[in-house]
Parts: structure tokens; sequence; C-alpha cells
């Protein structure tokens, strides 16, 4: 393993090997718990186990041992997949996806207790035996079930399960868990069939993966979805009601507007919901096994739903512990050389050019800005990657909710604003709060990593990201 440029410093990630979804965000003991999928002897997927970190302040990670193994001759002997953390009476409780090495994509729903529940950094855990759910329920025709969520609502506890069904129709079941060791099937939370959904979603998926679900302060609940056909498509998500065990949507979108963000999942705080993802490497694998690892989580982001309905996105404001004292820009015009994680916020009043690194052909990594159609492009055309290429854009009207439009009317509407974070390869954009882009973008060593941001009137600051020296 060599020393990789590329790597993100500042996001979770194992030291080495490999990393995927985000599992149990969880509070406890003033510390927040993350735990993901992880292999620990290759950055390949599989042989699949849970990391684990903690945070005080969602800035300042420490890696403990690893949490979930898989048990020789047990439900999950062939991994410890994707489920959430519960405090089910004073005992931090993995709720997880087990699978064996007889499954045809079905899982079983497994739990592990924290072992010494008093331990801030809960590095014990201890896996049940049995599945409490051995496998889908009968007379629906199930092909895929994983990735059960815990909640509340309606004065009970219940649990979301992703599901696809041998006809083609994605779903989510519900179960109810009051008690953790006792579930029972609780109907079709929501399938594909629904309107809102075949609107928002289309139809290529045949499974939803990876459910997460919260409600807002003003009684609406999200719904978030990652989307399967056989391979990652993309995460998305639903607004609407939790009505008598179903959830009766009203609209919805992307989750995120770019490539390289996929099985979200959820922590809902008092007064807030945070929010990780996934992001794969968008490399070859040759690459990826000379580097030694593959896979991050995104910087934490807080979600809420606004008075339009739409989602609102945003870093989470902990992020800003990780800013130098001083900014290296604080104008436009002015060539910067930009360090490998930075925090760059540029406000636009006409057409605006954010330029971020050239290659050695001359071709331009930009974010481009343009009020007058409320458009936001990043355009990485120059730095291919595994998968195909091109511009991205937040903005463009008339997908029916697909894209989202920046800004509103009015005198401050004709401004927009976007927030880029970078960590290594790990470009993570949001446009005035209302959507994000996350992508990957490896630099060769040829590039020059250079700021330039040209438009009339334009405002910039950027700060580079450094090791946090308090919480």
């Amino acid at each position: 393993m060599t020393h990789d440029p590329n790597a993100p410093r500042f996001r979770v990630r194992p030291p080495a090997h490999w990393a995927n979804d985000p599992n149990g965000p969880f509070r406890w003991r003033g510390r927040h718990h993350l735990f993901y999928q992880h292999n620990p002897q290759a950055p390949v997927h599989t042989n699949v186990h849970w990391g684990h970190v903690s945070s005080p302040d969602l800035v300042h990670w420490e890696h403990h041992p690893i949490a979930l193994t898989p048990t020789p001759g047990g439900p999950d002997e062939a991994g410890c997949w994707s489920g959430c953390v519960v405090d089910d009476d004073g005992v931090p409780t993995a709720v997880y996806t087990g699978v064996d090495h007889r499954h045809t994509g079905l899982g079983t729903i497994c739990l592990a207790r924290a072992v010494v529940p008093d331990d801030e950094t809960l590095t014990d855990w201890k896996p049940l035996p049995t599945p409490v759910v051995a496998g889908p329920p009968p007379g629906l025709d199930v092909v895929m079930f994983r990735d059960p969520f815990v909640f509340r609502a309606e004065g009970r506890r219940w649990a979301l399960v992703g599901a696809g069904h041998a006809d083609g129709t994605p779903s989510v079941l519900l179960y109810d868990c009051e008690d953790l060791l006792d579930w029972r099937f609780a109907g079709v939370f929501l399938d594909g069939r629904d309107p809102v959904a075949a609107e928002v979603f289309g139809d290529r998926a045949t499974g939803w993966e990876c459910p997460a679900l919260y409600g807002t302060p003003g009684g609406d609940w999200v719904l978030v979805v990652s989307l399967w056909d056989g391979a990652p498509c993309a995460t998305a998500y639903l607004t609407g009601r939790v009505d008598a065990g179903r959830f009766a949507a009203r609209g919805g979108g992307r989750l995120d507007h770019g490539r390289d963000l996929y099985a979200a999942t959820l922590l809902q705080e008092p007064g807030r919901a945070l929010l990780w993802g996934w992001s794969w490497e968008a490399r070859g694998q040759d690459e990826v096994d000379r580097a030694g690892w593959a896979g991050v989580l995104t910087a934490p982001r807080v979600i809420d739903v606004g008075p339009d309905g739409a989602l609102r996105v945003a870093p989470a404001p902990e992020l800003e512990l990780l800013r130098a004292p001083e900014p290296f820009v604080t104008e436009p015009g002015v060539r910067a050389p930009l360090p490998g994680a930075y925090d760059l916020t540029v406000t636009a009043r006409s057409r605006t050019t954010v330029s971020l690194a050239r290659s050695a052909s001359g071709a331009e990594l930009t974010v481009v800005l343009d009020p007058e159609d409320g458009s936001v492009i990043l355009d990485r055309d120059g730095w291919p990657r595994t998968g195909g290429q091109g511009p991205v854009t937040v903005g463009t009207p008339g997908n029916r909710g697909r894209d989202v439009t920046v800004g509103t009317p009015g005198d401050r509407g004709r401004d927009i604003t976007v927030r880029l974070l970078v960590d290594g390869s790990l470009f993570e954009l949001f446009v005035d709060d209302r959507a994000s882009v996350t992508e990957r973008i490896y630099r060769r060593p040829d590039d020059v990593s250079e700021l330039l941001v040209t438009g009339e009137g334009a405002a910039v600051t950027g700060w580079e990201q450094v090791p946090p020296t308090s919480g």
C-alpha cells in the first residue's frame, strides 16, 4: 500500500481496505457513534464486517475495534450487512442483515447487544444466536429482503425493511417491533406501484435498499431509499405522511444529484436529522489495489423539509471546526493555490465561473453558477472516471421534480450560493441548501489545483481544512 494523495483525511473511512454503507448512526453518552460496512482484509466488497468510529463533535473521529464479525455457522456467516442501532431499554442494540452461505438475496434480521452498555465507546458487542426475522413474509414473492431501519411513530416502535418482488416491484415492508425480540409483519409500507413514487423514482429499480425515515417538526415524514436494479442506481426521497402503518407520499426527488453517493442513512436528533452516505470509488480496481483502500462516507449533512415541501440539505455546522484560523482567499479574480482539503463558499449575482483545476491538456474543472436560468453546472469532463464522464447539472427546469430549481423570486432570489467541501478525491457541492452533488474527482500528478473565481459582483471565501484543535 502506497501513500495516496486522493485519500480523504477528514471524512470517515477505515485506515485501509474496504468501506461501504454507513450503518447505525447513534448518539450515546455524549458521543456520536457511526458504523459502516467493512472488509478488514482487502479493498474489495466481500467478507463484510461492521467497522466503528465515534466522535464528540462530528469532526474528531476515533477508530474502534470492529463491532460485528460474521459468526461461523451462524445466520451472518456470509456477512454482517446493513442495519441500524437503537437504544433498547438502556442497551444499545444493533439491528442488522445477516446473510448465510445459502442465501439467494434474502437476508435475515439479526440483533447484537452492547456487552457493557455504560461504556461510552461501545467496543464490545454480542450477537444473538438466532435471527428475530428468519426471512420475508410468505405470500409476497419477495426475492430481495434486507437493511432494517427502526423508528418510532404512532406511539410504537416499528421497523422498515427494503425489498424487491419477483415481478420487479420494489417495496418497503413494515414490521411492528415494540419488543425487539418479537417482530410482527404489519404490511407493505410503500411500493413502486404508488403513483407518486412511480413519478418521482421512475420504473427502473427492482428493489429499494437502505430505507430510512424521519419525522419533521411540522408533522411531515421523509422516506429515503436507495434504488437497486441489480446494481446501485441512485438514492432518492419522498415526503409525505405516515398514516395507519402506510406511507402517503406527496412528492420527492433525488437525494443527491451526483454520481457517487448511495446507501444514505439517517439519525434523528432533537431539532434536526443528520444524514451520511457512502461514496464509492470511481476508478479502476488496479488503482484501488495500489492505494490499498476503497470507499468513504460523506460529511454529515443536516436535512429538513422547507415550506415549499422540497428537501433542504446543508453541511452539519460542526464542520466549521475544520476551518483554518484564517481563509486562504477572500475575493474573486485572485488565483490561489488549492490545498488538498478545503471549504469554499461562492455567491454569484451574475454568471460566475469557479475554476478549480487545470489538466496538462488544458482542460478545466469548473463550477458555473448562472442566476439567470437558476442552474449550477459542475463540469469535470477532463477528469475521466470508471463508468463514464460528462457534466453534472443542478437546477435545469422541467423534469417533474427530479431537478432542483435554485433561487426564489425577488431581489435575493437572483443570487446563487454554493458551498464546496473537498477532501482528497471527495467533492461535495451544496447549492443554496437546496441540492447536493457528490462526486469523486482524482487529481493526477500533472494537474494544477488552483482557484480562480470570475463573475461580476461575485463573493468568495475559502478555508483550508485542517485537523481541529478543540471540540
